[in-house]
């Protein structure tokens, strides 16, 4: 007897920051659960007005999301900075939320920011960043650092839709604590974007059931798709 899709545990898929939603298409092809891969909010207008947005307008609208795709168990797939919107985003759908899965993502501890975690000079630096010239890093870091693993063609693709960010997704702080559900971080062994010491304080943070390594860099969706994929339905 099948199950109502309905009663399918359904997957969450929150990006990193500047990330289009679109970039999980790869990973979900095929896969037998449903899948809501989640916006942020205004992406498609221009940049002021997204400049004012905190964190919890971002989850707000997240929120809305999950709300409106019906399927009522389910388990959040967060990346890189969405790992932060997605623990606010847990809290509020505790209720709901099946299981956690962590990719290369920042997991701050309760009280902390995305700011809050990163190595001390690199905190001073970016901060300083932030201030002055905003979310977008210049096209040549997003190829060495997201992109660098990646072809050109891919690269490329990336450094063009990245989306800048409102400021306050690095610095608003979340009062949340990591979700009483199964756990999973997966570790990306090539990641130039959180290296490997910073990927372990996370999942010290996050204290998963279990930790998967896939041998990428940052962004395994486009590089490694399939066995992101294994990964995660072996979790479910």
């Amino acid at each position: 007897m099948h199950k109502n899709p309905q009663e399918k545990t359904g997957l969450v898929f929150v990006s990193g920051a500047g990330l289009d939603s679109q970039i999980w298409s790869r990973v979900v092809e095929g896969m037998e659960h449903p899948c809501l891969l989640v916006e942020y909010p205004l992406r498609n207008s221009p940049v002021e007005s997204r400049r004012r947005l905190s964190l919890e307008d971002y989850v707000t609208h997240m929120k809305k999301q999950v709300d409106e795709w019906g399927v009522r168990k389910f388990v959040i797939v967060a990346h890189s900075l969405g790992g932060v919107l997605a623990l606010k985003l847990a809290s509020e759908l505790s209720d709901r939320l099946a299981g956690f899965i962590a990719v290369g993502a920042v997991i701050p501890k309760n009280g902390g920011s995305f700011l809050s975690v990163m190595p001390f000079p690199q905190k001073i630096i970016m901060s300083a960043i932030l201030r002055t010239i905003g979310t977008k890093p210049p096209e040549s870091a997003i190829r060495a650092g997201l992109c660098s693993d990646l072809s050109p063609d891919q690269a490329a693709k990336i450094a063009r839709g990245f989306t800048p960010e409102a400021v306050r997704v690095y610095t608003d702080r979340i009062h949340v604590s990591v979700p009483d559900v199964p756990k999973l971080y997966v570790k990306l062994t090539q990641d130039k974007e959180l290296g490997l010491s910073l990927q372990d304080q996370m999942i010290s943070n996050l204290s998963p059931q279990s930790v998967r390594s896939l041998e990428t860099g940052h962004l395994p969706m486009m590089k490694d798709p399939d066995g992101l994929r294994a990964i995660l339905e072996d979790f479910l």
